[in-house]
């Protein structure tokens, strides 16, 4: 069976967007696969977070994640943290990174230009990190967006360069994965671009709001003056709500508004009346399930050690295997 990995950003609550996107996906592979998926602690750490944001974040986001689907049973889902031989193959892989590799990757220009007071060496060697979360489960196959496709790649070249340092063929080319095809686009709430934290406030409906915030996010999303000719092109905004909708309303409530619109008959405050109903009855279950989970701290320490140390058997081996191949041996 092939090994899949990918890593999670403790970065807050889950929204539409990331349940659309990647979750669903990992909820199917870990089916299929064995899978690896880890909350990112460490890769955090270059923002320098405050301690209980971090702690609490990582919570969030471990819960959100069990209650939209992911089985620890089937998966193993762990906290990077827990997992120590991670910064041992962050070091090793280090030693055979070199420094303009490491500043011409696009990830880190870009990061130096959004926050030049905050040029750290942990940003520097992201990808080295990044590699070693992927390196350390010999994983075959990473879901990664095209964003993340440089660092991918240099994740090819860290696994071939130690293997042509030392003569070996340990380390596989791990390939990108894009499972199931094309991801559905959840767009936001502001009239353009993707539901996410980062596009402003009020942008994004998360999987643990409650009704009254889902009804006055969606009564705020961005409309215009309504249609003036039967059957005109929607302009973006209009075309987002309809995205928003046919996601979680029923296929005759989206062709019910669809139809107003092209007849120069539609009300978007009776719509978005409508789509913040079915939103809020999507939501509901995973709503629920999350405010169960985070009651239950018992749970959340069994989930997390179960996961650290099925991660940590993998971990030991890999780490165990690459001292010897360095030359790391017991007198």
């Amino acid at each position: 069976m092939e090994t899949v990995v990918s890593g999670i950003r403790p970065t807050g609550n889950l929204h539409l967007g990331n349940y659309f996107g990647a979750l669903k996906n990992f909820i199917k592979m870990q089916n299929e696969y064995n899978c690896y998926f880890f909350i990112a602690d460490y890769h955090s750490l270059t923002t320098h977070p405050h301690p209980d944001d971090l702690h609490g974040n990582v919570k969030s986001i471990l819960v959100d994640y069990l209650a939209a689907g992911l089985d620890p049973e089937k998966c193993t889902l762990y906290v990077q943290s827990d997992v120590p031989e991670v910064i041992e193959l962050y070091l090793f892989l280090n030693m055979n990174a070199y420094i303009g590799e490491l500043e011409r990757c696009a990830t880190f220009k870009e990061k130096v230009r959004q926050n030049p007071q905050n040029v750290n060496a942990g940003l520097l060697t992201y990808p080295t990190l990044m590699a070693a979360d992927i390196l350390l489960h010999k994983a075959t196959k990473v879901p990664v967006g095209k964003d993340q496709a440089p660092h991918l790649e240099m994740t090819r070249t860290f696994g071939n360069r130690f293997n042509n340092i030392y003569g070996v063929d340990y380390f596989k080319e791990p390939q990108a994965f894009n499972y199931g095809g094309e991801l559905v686009k959840v767009p936001g709430l502001n009239g353009s671009g993707k539901m996410g934290k980062s596009e402003g406030e009020g942008n994004a409906i998360y999987l643990n709001d409650t009704p009254e915030d889902i009804r006055k996010k969606v009564m705020k999303a961005k409309t215009d003056g309504g249609p003036t000719e039967p059957n005109q092109e929607k302009p973006e905004a209009i075309k987002n709500l309809f995205q928003l909708m046919s996601i979680v309303s029923t296929p005759d409530t989206v062709a019910f508004f669809d139809e107003q619109y092209n007849k120069c008959a539609i009300r978007y405050g009776d719509m978005k009346k409508q789509l913040a109903e079915d939103m809020i009855k999507f939501v509901a279950p995973f709503s629920e399930k999350i405010k169960a989970i985070s009651a239950d701290d018992a749970y959340i320490s069994k989930v997390t050690k179960m996961g650290a140390e099925k991660a940590r058997e993998s971990a030991r081996k890999t780490i165990q295997e690459v001292r010897e191949i360095i030359g790391f041996k017991p007198f």
